[in-house]
């Protein structure tokens, strides 16, 4: 590939100047996926080429179709074979690492618990043989509603051993949240705590759970109960409520047969976050999903048995489902599990974490990036992070700036980035360089993963000129794709694929470009487009060119009613925002798009108003703009800041 470039941008749609940075050799000598002709061998073979995803996991029935495509968009992935999620990612390692660490525990307080393989596989079985005792059965859907304690990925394996499909709920979400979810899974089961530790104070969760049950329209059979606090807070049970370690103790050493299940059937559901309508119920089949899992963490993230892995979302989200449960455990290697948050008791948490526990494979978000970039980098600077050889970036697009800080001062300037692309609907990793094979361009998540046929058209699904923005679709089916919506057929077609002479093509709903090496860039979702004076802007394009600016470490853009941008701009700690700075981001942006892009209104804040998975809520940005009132913010994780935020802007 030619990345050589000159100023301006080429012929073939690569920006003239990218950074390319080839993976480093003593990487790509050792990485699990090291042969180019990967890519080519996977071309070739067209679906076939998923056997070696399949191969990777323990099959009871083996299968012998790889992908059943005669009932499209509703695609089959090894529709013969049978398998069990939980068996995968515990029973199988029994024999070879029985005594090695499978998840290392931190709470928010300083509290610390380890699971071998083989402690996993004893409270898994007993948790599962409880789940039957209470009156759990296969296909009964069963609700998960706990914070990031060891409990969560256990019962997520006890319901997968019995084939009772999951229905985790974010902790954070509120009562109201969770009773919409309990229905619509037509969920009968309840896993809660009696609350979890927000820093220093104890939060009943168990009173959200009391509520939910009011409110929702399913009379659950069964809640069972975590203590989390202990005597912090005192919640009394009612009769149709257990204590997990009742629960637990009562079957203690007692062994479930693992439920095989049809590669078709369904592993879990999860709601999408809901911040722009009603949450959908995207379900997951049980092989397709396991498989596309098990090979992205070996061949993108690189993980092997002998790595001690953290990815540090929430296991609430479907990142914490696919990369934070089923896939490091289905590769048998040891996962650090974080209740708290990465500030608390000290803004060097992570890092501390990561020297003390020898981590050598980190994925997090471009979220929690720029938060220790404002930090400062004093903080993980002070810390020996050298076991490090791998960074992921998850969740949305990561700048330049950003990704060189994350490499810098948290790979130590020699660990490959991974930048991923997937969603709650693909299940797994879709886009993303190949890290011992793909050389890497920051700011570009990067070409497809082999076997992903993702293309960037335009309305008419025509593939767009290198350069120029399009829709991100998806024309062939994958193994970890969603299998359906729990709200039917019609609304899953609806909202996801289109039909064309070509075939079925799927809809992924954000706006990217891509260059002449068939690198990605995400623009963010087409809808998070505002109109300034007859033009068009897409606001990641407008956000990206701001946080260039020296200083600078997150940005959201919106637009008012009179057609104006504002944009609202958040700083490092050691940065006195004045008419300077808002004089240098009207320049970053008159230089990178234009000056009719240039901001009519710039607020600077401390933080911005985001959603618990970390999404920037701009909907009450533009309220806060146009001056209309603005409605409910329970589901921000930071309420607080947008009362700030209008004030700041009254002033103006």
């Amino acid at each position: 590939m030619d990345y050589a470039g000159v100023d301006g941008r080429r012929a073939d749609g690569t920006a003239a100047g990218d950074e390319v940075v080839e993976p480093p050799a003593a990487f790509s000598d050792r990485a699990v996926a090291s042969d180019p002709e990967i890519y080519e061998a996977f071309a070739e073979e067209g679906p076939e080429a998923w056997r070696r995803a399949a191969d990777l996991l323990d099959w009871e029935r083996p299968y012998e179709t790889v992908l059943d495509d005669e009932n499209p968009p509703f695609y089959q992935w090894f529709p013969d074979g049978r398998l069990n999620a939980a068996a995968n990612c515990v029973d199988r390692h029994l024999d070879e690492r029985r005594n090695q660490l499978a998840i290392r525990w931190f709470g928010k307080r300083g509290e610390r618990r380890s699971y071998t393989y083989l402690d996993l596989h004893r409270e898994v079985n007993a948790l599962a043989a409880g789940l039957r005792d209470l009156g759990v059965e296969e296909d009964d859907v069963v609700t998960l509603y706990l914070p990031m304690v060891p409990e969560l990925p256990i019962a997520m394996l006890a319901c997968a051993r019995i084939g009772a499909p999951h229905n985790v709920v974010f902790a954070g979400l509120s009562a109201e949240a969770l009773a919409t979810r309990i229905d619509a899974a037509d969920s009968e089961y309840l896993v809660t705590c009696d609350g979890y530790y927000r820093r220093e104070d104890a939060f009943n969760q168990k009173s959200k759970a009391d509520n939910a049950r009011l409110r929702a329209e399913a009379d659950l059979s069964a809640t069972v109960v975590v203590d989390r606090l202990g005597d912090a807070l005192d919640v009394p049970l009612g009769d149709d409520e257990h204590e997990y370690e009742a629960v637990v103790a009562a079957h203690d050493g007692e062994t479930v047969e693992p439920v095989a299940r049809d590669a078709t059937d369904l592993l879990f559901v999860m709601y999408t976050s809901g911040t722009t309508g009603r949450p959908k119920g995207v379900e997951h089949a049980t092989g397709g999903y396991l498989a596309h899992v098990a090979w992205t963490t070996r061949n993108v993230l690189d993980v092997r048995p002998d790595d001690t892995y953290w990815c540090a979302a929430d296991i609430g989200w479907i990142t914490g489902h696919s990369y934070g449960v089923y896939g490091p455990l289905s590769v048998g290697t040891t996962s650090v599990l974080y209740e708290g948050s990465p500030d608390y008791p000290d803004r060097d948490r992570v890092w501390d974490l990561i020297e003390r526990n020898a981590v050598s494979v980190f994925y997090t978000s471009p979220t929690a990036i720029r938060s220790f970039m404002k930090w400062g980098a004093e903080y993980p600077d002070a810390h020996d992070l050298s076991s490090i050889r791998l960074l992921g970036t998850v969740g949305e697009s990561i700048t330049s700036k950003a990704w060189r800080w994350y490499r810098e001062h948290v790979g130590g300037g020699e660990a490959p980035i991974v930048d991923t692309w997937w969603q709650t609907e693909t299940g797994a990793i879709s886009l993303a360089t190949l890290p011992g094979v793909t050389p890497m361009k920051p700011g570009k998540v990067g070409p497809p993963l082999p076997g992903i046929d993702a293309r960037v058209v335009d309305e008419d699904g025509e593939p767009v000129e290198p350069g120029e923005p399009g829709y991100l679709t998806i024309a062939a089916p994958w193994p970890g794709m969603l299998r359906g919506l729990r709200e039917g057929d019609e609304r899953y077609r609806r909202e996801y694929w289109l039909e064309g002479e070509d075939g079925w093509r799927y809809r992924t709903g954000d706006g990217a470009t891509v260059d002449g090496d068939g690198y990605v860039t995400i623009l963010g979702r087409v809808d998070d487009v505002i109109n300034v004076r007859t033009h068009r802007f897409n606001t990641a394009e407008l956000e990206s060119a701001i946080v260039e600016a020296d200083g600078v470490t997150e940005a959201a853009v919106v637009g008012d009613d009179d057609g104006r941008i504002v944009a609202y701009v958040t700083t490092r700690g050691d940065v006195d925002p004045d008419e300077s700075l808002r004089e240098a981001i009207g320049e970053r942006l008159a230089h990178a798009v234009g000056d009719v892009a240039r901001p009519d209104r710039i607020v600077f804040t401390p933080d911005l108003p985001k959603t618990r998975s970390g999404k920037i809520m701009r909907r009450l940005l533009e309220d806060i703009a146009r001056g209309d009132e603005f409605g409910d913010v329970s589901a921000l994780r930071n309420p607080e800041v947008v009362g700030e935020i209008e004030s700041a802007v009254r002033k103006k």
